[in-house]
């Protein structure tokens, strides 16, 4: 599936920092998946991976030459949300910004609808 207007959008600090991952790797044709598993300390957790292949019922989300990946499955969890990249004194990470989570962990990592 793709869409012109996403239910799940990418920033453009996530999609620069995907490039700098994907150049580390060797390989810039690799896709960013993001999806929600179960588990974490809310019940539910984000998983994020580099991968080549695409599924028939993925949802393709293109910024600025990157690809990002949704299952079906996870955009149920994960629709209206962006997925941005920040740096802070803490550290630096890919973060998700859910609408539909009701709580999250103190790390963001995991969350509950």
């Amino acid at each position: 599936m793709t869409t012109e207007t996403t239910p799940v959008t990418l920033s453009a600090s996530a999609a620069k920092r995907i490039v700098t991952l994907c150049e580390k790797e060797g390989d810039t044709e690799l896709k960013f998946r993001i999806s929600v598993d179960g588990g974490g300390c809310s019940g539910f957790q984000y998983d994020f991976n580099l991968v080549k292949d695409q599924k028939d019922d993925d949802l393709v989300v293109v910024r600025d030459g990157v690809t990002m990946l949704v299952d079906g499955l996870s955009l149920l969890y994960l629709t209206g949300s962006e997925v941005d990249f920040v740096e802070e004194l803490a550290g630096s990470m890919f973060v998700v910004k859910n609408p539909n989570a009701t709580a999250s962990c103190g790390c963001g990592s995991s969350f509950a609808v």
